[in-house]
Order: C-alpha cells, then structure tokens, then sequence
C-alpha cells in the first residue's frame, strides 16, 4: 500500500527527489552546530583565541542560517507534493465515482463517499507531508547524532544509551495504541458523515414526524463514540509525551554524572561535555516524533486503503462499444429481457416489447411492477442478466456508453437540482448550450414566464435540491434541461404527477410536439398523461401482462388495463360529484 500511495508522485518527480536530497544533506547539517560548539569551548574559548572564536562564530551562524533555509524548502517541498497528490487522487475518485453503476448507489450510504473523496484523501496528504520522507530524515539524523556521539566519546554515548531500551519500549507501546484508537476516529468519522448526510437530506421528514429528539438523541451517541475515539488517542499522547521526557531527563542526568567525572580524569572534554546535551536533544525528539510519524504513517495507509479500495471496485457499467451514433432513429426492442439486482432475485422476467421509430409507448401498472427498471435497463444505468435490448436493431452494449445516452432524455418524478443558477441546472455547464437554445426550449414547454419571473431570471441562484421553488417548477426545470439536449428517445417517468392540472395543461402543448418529432416512452399511474400514446404496456410483477393500442387492450374482458382504466374513471366520477357537491 505504501509503494501504491507513493506511486501516485511519479508525475512529479523533480519534487520528490528534491525532497529525498533534502532529507539527506539536512541529517549531517543538523549535527554541526553542536559540534561547532564544542570546537569553539576546546580550541578557542579556553585557549582565549577570540578572532578564532569570532570566526568559528560565523560559520556557526552560516549553519544555523543554510539549515533554516534548507529546512523550509524541504518541508515546503513535502507538504507541496503531498497536497497535488491528493489533487489528483481527489479528481480521480470523484471520476470513478460518477463511473459506477447506480447499484453501489443504492447499497452504499452517501456520507461514506463523502469521507472516501474529503477526509480519507486528506489523510493520505500526511503520507508525504510528515510520512515517509520526513521519516528518512529523521532515521539519518539519527544515525549521524549517534556517528558523532561515538566518535565524541563512545564511553559518554554508551552511558546515555542505556535508557535507549525504555524509550523503544514506551514508543511501541504507544505506536500501538495509537494506531487503534485511530483506526476507529477513522471508522467513526465515516460513521458520523453518512448519519449527518442522511439526517441533513431528508430533514424534511424528520421535522414532519417531530422525529428531532430521537435524531438528537441517536447524534448524541455517535458524536459521544466518536468524541470518545478521539479522547483514547489523546490519552496515549498525554501518557507518552511525559514518558519521554522522563527517560531524555534520565539520560541527560546519566551523561553530567559520568560526564563530570570524565573531565575531571580528562577523559571527556568540556567542550564535548556542553555539546551532548545538545546531541540527546537531537536524539530523543526524533525517536519521539518518529513515533509518532509512524502513526500518522499507518493512518494515512489505512485512509489510502480505504481510498483504493474504492477506485479497485469495478462496479461500472462497461463500456467496450464503439458505435457513436450523432443521431438515433429510436427504434427500441426488449426481446425476453430478464433482469435482478443482486444477480438471483429477478426483478423483470422474459420482458419483449417494440416501439417503433417516432412512436410513443405509454408504461402502466402498479408500483413494484418493473417500470422504472425496464427505464434503467434502457438507459444502461445496470446491465440485465438474460435477453437483448436494441435500439435502431443495434445492441445497446454495441454502443459507446457516453456517445448512447447523450442522445436519451430522462425527466424524472424526482427532480434534483445543484446548487447554482436556473441556466446552469438546464444545461449543466454544457458550454454547446447557448442561452438562446434555453430560452426557446422553456417558451415551448411554457416555463419562461415563470423563470423571468424569478429574482435575475435565467441567473437566479438555486439553492441546494431547489429548496426555493415548487415541485412544479422544479419539474418544468427539468423539463427543459431534457428538451435543450435534443434527444432522439424521450422518456417520462412520471413526469408530470407532482404538477399541478393548471401546470400540467400548460405543457400538453409542448408534449405533443415533443413526442410527434421523436420516440418517447411515458411512465404514469394517471391514465389522462399517456391519451397521446400508440401503444400501452401493462406490467405486472416484473411480467409483461398486455401490450397493443388502447382500443384493443380495452377489448380484453377482465383484462388488468381494462380495470385499471375502470377503476380510474370512476375514480375520477366521485372525484367531479364530490366538487359539485
């Protein structure tokens, strides 16, 4: 996982072998100012040879001086390639994303997501930042400091060294802890984005439920998990930290008493006296920052996990056509389509129809029946088990995925709109769509008026989902975002059951005209939205029960649309007696 992680820095290469030199020239850098030091009490302090000491001064400050500015470019360096990492990693993820197929959508919480694309991905970043590089510059200083120690005084280092298996101990220790508790920080930020994402989403019926005290109450229990998860690290922190500085202080008192006793034999000079103190400080702290690091190491590879676990799953509709049609003719054929979502359970069985070239086929039955299935099976939103479906005698895994549905239209009983202006959710930032091609498409469903009517008209700000406007005018919205596409097959999925009958007679109109140029399939429950239709299929528990033209399926003594179409109009009869009552 790590060589994977690291992998993703091969376009850039200058930087990070920057960064590697870096890391290498800072190590032995480091070291020399504590023994310039010691040169300066040895050879000059005692021997009173003052220009010797200013000298020795001025490439001490020249140390300090190269070391800070080389230090900045190297942590600069880091953060700068860890940062465009995870800019390209993010770009990635929110592409595979909107590759899957609609069924990860459906058995996968969207706040989990959420944590893969935002807070997974930042994770990763600490990889480069305070990760592996950082790391290899503290191992080398490491290994420098203890070089000069030795070749100081190998008698001093051993003595320092003996509270060396202490520090190891307390650092696995709470490596060990620490990667836990993370890993569940980790699980429960996941946990508490797709909670807040769902709540947030459909707060509408919670408050309508007057459910907000049992939401509070299951938010209170996440946030305390998760407030808990990360206490638990805080803890291992507030232990090791003072650990640490007990077992430094042990050393330190260890080197002045053989220390002090070394000069006094002169077995040890001051000078090297004045600078250990200096090399322990260079030792301890990267022993503790490096565990530290190595958690945040660990974390960012198991947020990398996470993250590439996401980006393995192939969970995509695929895409070997390579037919790309600029226009269809819109001939459809279901011939004995059998289709399941979990691959057994079969939602749609042995389902043939036909619309020919410029018709219009209405979809009727009861909700479960396999409508919007037989939709999303047209529109490649899953691929079916068994059977064929054909447009203009033509596969449709023949053609190009993007190429194929850029010439369907879909509007849906469920509009969603993003966040942005009235334009923008028409074309979808589609800069081949001019605003004069929105404006004559909303003047022909009938929408202009009300959207002049809005606060900068066309440039009016949508709020998330369309909070601000009506179920009307959200789904004449989406009215025109389908007509300014152009498409060659129209579909309707209960398109108009949230419009009211003054909304809805003022797109007939348009309607008629659509369907009379193109091939549609309307969905509907009301039997008044498919008059226009050539011919109706009545579904039936995933079955195809009566396919014709109305006039012939009106024939069929007990036949399910003749009691459907029955039932409706006496329906709407007590409906009329009950308004002129």
């Amino acid at each position: 996982m790590l060589l994977r992680v690291m992998a993703q820095a091969k376009p850039y290469p200058s930087s990070f072998w920057l960064s590697a030199v870096l890391a290498v020239v800072l190590a032995p850098l480091a070291t020399l100012r504590p023994y310039l030091i010691q040169i300066m009490v040895d050879d000059h302090i005692f021997n009173y040879d003052l220009p010797g000491l200013g000298r020795m001064a001025l490439w001490f400050i020249a140390a300090l001086v190269l070391h800070a500015v080389l230090q900045y470019i190297f942590i600069y360096q880091t953060n700068w390639l860890g940062q465009v990492v995870v800019r390209d990693l993010r770009v990635w993820v929110f592409r595979h994303i909107t590759s899957l197929r609609l069924s990860y959508f459906d058995r996968t919480p969207i706040g989990n997501s959420t944590t893969r694309t935002i807070n997974d991905l930042e994770t990763i970043n600490t990889v480069f930042s305070q990760g592996v590089i950082t790391m290899l510059a503290d191992v080398l200083t490491l290994i420098v400091v203890l070089g000069i120690m030795f070749y100081t005084s190998w008698k001093l280092t051993l003595i320092c060294m003996l509270v060396l298996p202490f520090l190891v101990l307390a650092s696995y220790i709470f490596k060990e802890k620490v990667k836990i508790s993370f890993q569940k920080v980790r699980t429960q930020v996941a946990r508490m984005n797709a909670f807040l994402q769902e709540r947030i989403t459909g707060m509408r019926i919670v408050q309508i439920f007057h459910a907000e005290n049992q939401e509070a109450g299951k938010f209170r229990l996440i946030n305390r998990e998760y407030t808990q998860a990360n206490l638990d690290s805080v803890l291992y922190y507030a232990v090791f930290y003072p650990v640490v500085d007990i077992i430094s202080a042990a050393s330190l008192g260890l080197m002045v008493w053989w220390g002090a006793r070394g000069v006094i034999s002169e077995e040890v000079t001051l000078g090297a006296l004045v600078a250990f103190p200096i090399y322990l400080n260079m030792l301890f702290n990267p022993i503790r920052m490096l565990a530290d690091k190595f958690n945040t190491l660990q974390m960012g590879l198991v947020a990398a996990d996470r993250v590439f676990n996401l980006l393995d799953q192939r969970d995509q509709i695929e895409n070997s056509g390579t037919i790309k049609p600029d226009r269809l003719r819109g001939e459809v054929a279901f011939d004995r389509v059998s289709f399941a979502y979990n691959g057994k359970d079969y939602v749609l069985r042995d389902v043939s129809f036909s619309v020919a070239a410029g018709e219009t086929l209405a979809i009727v039955g009861a909700t479960g029946s396999g409508k919007s299935t037989t939709i999303g099976l047209l529109n490649r939103f899953y691929d079916y088990q068994e059977g064929s479906i054909r447009v203009d005698g033509v596969d449709i895994r023949s053609y190009d995925l993007y190429a194929y549905r850029r010439r369907i239209a879909l509007v849906l009983q469920d509009v969603f709109l993003f966040s942005g202006t009235v334009l923008e959710n028409i074309t979808l930032r589609d800069p081949s769509i001019s605003r004069e091609t929105v404006v004559s498409a909303a003047r022909m469903i009938g929408a202009h008026a009300f959207i002049e009517r809005l606060p900068g008209g066309y440039d009016y700000q949508v709020m998330e989902r369309g909070a601000t406007l009506s179920m009307g005018q959200r789904q004449l919205i989406s009215f025109v975002r389908a007509l300014v596409f152009d498409p060659d097959i129209l579909i309707l999925d209960e398109a108009t059951s949230s419009i009211d009958p003054e909304t809805e007679s003022v797109i007939q109109f348009a309607i008629e005209t659509l369907i009379a140029k193109r091939t549609s399939i309307i969905i509907a429950h009301r039997l008044s939205t498919i008059r226009h239709a050539g011919k109706i299929l009545l579904m039936h528990l995933g079955e195809v029960k009566e396919y014709g033209a109305e006039e012939e399926l009106l024939k069929i003594e007990g036949g399910y649309y003749k009691q459907l179409h029955e039932m409706q109009y006496f329906q709407h009869a007590e409906e009329g007696e009950a308004t002129s009552l």
